[in-house]
């Protein structure tokens, strides 16, 4: 049963793609601290706080995208054999979810409501038995996974682009900026391991 879950992960990821909006620009400030002896700190409060509207749907995109994949690279782990591929699910897990803690504290910070960090059976889509005939075992299974992960990982480098383009915080944009360097690495190793199973 485990193996048609797997395929409603990734064929719900395929079916994501493109609902990452382009963000606005609207900035909105909060009030800076009052002055302190503390002034470096009060500085650094006040550049964490500052943000525009863009920053605020990045982030709120981001977790439960962030959430999908880690999620994915879970069952897939689980159920491929191949050493790569074990290897790989378990750096995307490592990597996203201190990244998505961050991403939660910055919005929680600004007062923004922040999504759950859980991606459910149900809200990712289910797939019915059958509709993946000889698709989810072995190489067969692994190849899929990987042409869905590049798919999810093309979604994350865009949206964070537009973050690049269209945000103001710094930390914001910092964490766009290393989601865009790791999973354009990714998506070459990816896409190289799809050449060899």
């Amino acid at each position: 049963m485990r193996v048609h879950s797997v395929a409603g992960v990734l064929a719900a990821t395929a079916a994501t793609a493109g609902l990452l909006a382009g963000c606005g620009s609207k900035t909105t400030t909060s009030p800076a601290p009052p002055r302190s002896p503390a002034a470096a700190s009060s500085a650094l409060v006040t550049a964490q706080q500052q943000h525009n509207q863009a920053d605020v749907v990045f982030l709120q995109n981001m977790i439960p995208h962030h959430a999908r994949a880690i999620a994915m690279s879970q069952m897939a782990g689980n159920q491929t054999t191949s050493p790569q591929m074990k290897d790989l699910t378990a750096r995307i897990g490592t990597e996203q979810s201190p990244q998505t803690q961050q991403m939660s504290d910055l919005l929680t910070g600004w007062g923004a409501p922040t999504p759950a960090a859980t991606a459910s059976m149900g809200a990712m889509g289910g797939m019915g038995h059958g509709q993946t005939p000889g698709m989810m075992s072995g190489a067969g299974f692994d190849r899929m996974f990987l042409q869905m992960m590049i798919v999810h990982h093309q979604d994350a480098v865009t949206t964070s682009q537009t973050e690049l383009s269209q945000g103001s915080n710094p930390a914001t944009r910092n964490l766009a900026q290393q989601i865009i360097t790791a999973q354009q690495a990714e998506i070459s190793e990816m896409q190289a391991l799809l050449q060899v199973i």
